[in-house]
């Protein structure tokens, strides 16, 4: 006879390591912080976190936080894209990607639409039709 686990939901079983990021974000006061479970949907990452800043400064001193707060947890960040300008920071904790934006930067892009399988956003600039390719001319003909 064997006895089967029940798994626990999602929102407890939490990593330290996340535990560290979401830590660091309530420290530094993000704003709208989201935690989304990524499994299944990509090779990438377990779950991403997405959260916002006031302020580009306040972007950048957010993910700054979430580095050191990772790196005393034990995780070497793989990278860190986005912290000259300050608009949108990620960073690649491996298992975790956060992404720290401006309010009007994460309201354009919809990451947690996107990730989260709801309807997407009409583009802001519809695409023309495609017309057909142009008639390709024989060699020598005119």
């Amino acid at each position: 006879m064997t006895t089967r686990k029940r798994l626990r939901p999602v929102e407890e079983r939490v990593s330290p390591l996340q535990q560290a990021v979401t830590s660091a974000l309530e420290d530094m006061k993000a704003v709208n912080v989201r935690v989304l479970d990524v499994r299944g949907l990509t090779d990438i990452a377990d779950t991403m976190i997405i959260a916002s800043g006031n302020s580009d400064r306040h972007v950048r001193s957010i993910a700054e936080r979430v580095v050191e707060k990772a790196k005393a947890a034990g995780v070497r960040p793989l990278g860190t894209e986005g912290a000259r300008d300050g608009e949108w920071v990620l960073v690649d904790l491996q298992d975790i990607l956060v992404h720290v934006m401006l309010p009007r930067v994460r309201e354009f892009y919809g990451l947690e639409r996107l990730w989260e399988g709801g309807p997407l956003p009409p583009p802001a600039h519809p695409t023309p039709a495609l017309a057909p390719p142009p008639a390709r001319r024989r060699p020598g003909a005119r």
